[in-house]
């Protein structure tokens, strides 16, 4: 597949491991402190973190390809030093990655049009927030129940409104409330909505399930929104008129989402309102988007 076909994620360190340890040291007593530590363990290696999971099966698509689809790249605060243990980790996991940068302690955000990636995930909010504003699709990863999905399926469920979406219609139900928000949802069914920061992201999705027979694709995907009908329309006929097909839709007209993402078996679930992923991530990995006119509100208030 050419390059320009590849799909591309770049993740850190600290959602692909588990360094929370090392990150309280660097937290507790500073950088150097931190940068000691992982030199003194740089040959222990560190086990899974929460995106762990998801990039053993991105990679693992390449297995069932005459070449590679899916890259997974490292963009780290590390130094080259302190990310000597991490490379030695991804070694010791058989995890093909080979590509990486270390900023020490710069935000690597800048880095991500560089490699052409579709997604960042970082436990680091602020260089989500960056990639966001920059136009790129972007999550702060939230750890989920230990073990998550053991299927060999990739799946991945998608909120609408500021993920899929653009956040016009969220913005009209937080300034005038559900009637408002329902009765325009109506009365536009069949204008396609814009799209949001992750539409990219789920193209490149769908481009590697065709590489596949619809019944062996090693992706299933799913839309899980708190729309219900008749606002369901709208989102139907954007979807097509992207001429995006996505596996699983479902409109919950406002219940938990947590128990359906479970039933799907997503390997990792992507929303914008903090509330949903922190619920949702009693069940799944989680990650949450900090994008639309929900987090600006919440970034203008006083308590922010």
């Amino acid at each position: 597949m050419e390059g320009g076909k590849k799909l591309v994620v770049a993740i850190s360190s600290r959602a692909l491991f588990d360094l929370d340890d090392s990150h309280g040291i660097f937290e507790n007593q500073g950088k150097e402190a931190y940068c000691r530590y992982q030199i003194e363990h740089e040959d222990e290696v560190l086990v899974a973190g929460v995106a762990y999971p998801l990039v053993k099966k991105l990679l693992s698509i390449n297995d069932a390809l005459p070449g590679p689809v899916v890259e997974v790249i490292l963009l780290s605060r590390n130094s080259a030093d302190t990310g000597l243990r991490i490379f030695n980790s991804i070694e010791h996991h058989g995890l093909a990655i080979s590509r990486a940068a270390f900023t020490s302690g710069q935000s690597p955000f800048g880095y991500i049009a560089a490699f052409g990636a579709h997604l960042f995930l970082s436990s680091n909010a602020d260089d989500v927030v960056k990639a966001l504003a920059a136009g790129y699709a972007a999550a702060t990863i939230l750890a989920g129940p230990a073990g998550g999905n053991a299927g060999e399926q990739l799946r991945i469920a998608f909120d609408g409104d500021a993920v899929l979406f653009s956040d016009e219609s969220e913005q009209i139900y937080q300034e005038h409330g559900l009637a408002a928000f329902t009765a325009n949802e109506k009365s536009a069914a069949r204008q396609p909505l814009s799209g949001g920061p992750f539409k990219g992201f789920l193209e490149a999705l769908q481009h590697i399930q065709t590489l596949f027979e619809a019944d062996r694709s090693p992706i299933r995907t799913a839309l899980v929104t708190a729309r219900g009908a008749p606002a369901h329309e709208r989102v139907v006929r954007t979807l097509r008129a992207w001429n995006i097909r996505i596996d699983e839709a479902l409109f919950l007209g406002g219940k938990d989402k947590g128990p359906f993402l479970k039933a799907f078996g997503a390997d990792i679930f992507f929303d914008d309102q903090q509330g949903h992923c922190l619920s949702a991530s009693r069940h799944v990995a989680t990650g949450h988007v900090p994008h639309g006119v929900t987090n600006r509100r919440q970034s203008d208030s006083p308590e922010s």
